[in-house]
């Protein structure tokens, strides 16, 4: 008889409004906040597909391409240092790493030797040429 409780529809309504208001999370938006944000966008021509990613606050040289056959991972890692200093006093010092990974499957496979990859202003594009030869055929049912 202990599980008895008198029901108040207000309770319930309010408790799940104010649910996490003026409620910090420990270590969840500072992560968040570190991780790069990846808009991936992923377009077929004839010959070759395009990619378009926006990785805002990524340097060039912290980004990764794989490419195996019609598998595709871009992967980004963002790294922020801060330090606060009064005179050669350290009064704050800050470090935080983030990571985001994007793989996906296109329908042909990709010729990796004629890839371009180029990164301007927080954006990376990639055209991957398809492989001669693997064309796809469609089979008629008899």
């Amino acid at each position: 008889m202990a599980n008895i409780r008198r029901y108040d529809p207000f309770e319930d309504l309010f408790s799940d409004f104010f649910k996490g208001y003026l409620v910090r999370p420990v270590g969840g938006d500072e992560a968040a906040a570190v991780a790069p944000r990846v808009k991936l966008e992923v377009s077929e021509e004839d010959k070759a597909y395009k990619v378009h990613a926006e990785l805002p606050g990524v340097k060039k040289d912290d980004i990764h391409i794989e490419i195996d056959g019609d598998q595709v991972a871009i992967s980004a890692e963002v790294k922020q240092e801060k330090e606060e200093k009064e005179g050669e006093k350290v009064i704050r010092s800050e470090r935080s790493y983030g990571m985001a990974s994007r793989s996906f499957t296109l329908a042909d496979e990709v010729d990796q030797d004629k890839v371009q990859a180029r990164y301007s202003d927080g954006v990376l594009e990639l055209t991957m040429p398809k492989k001669t030869g693997a064309s796809r055929k469609e089979i008629p049912i008899s």
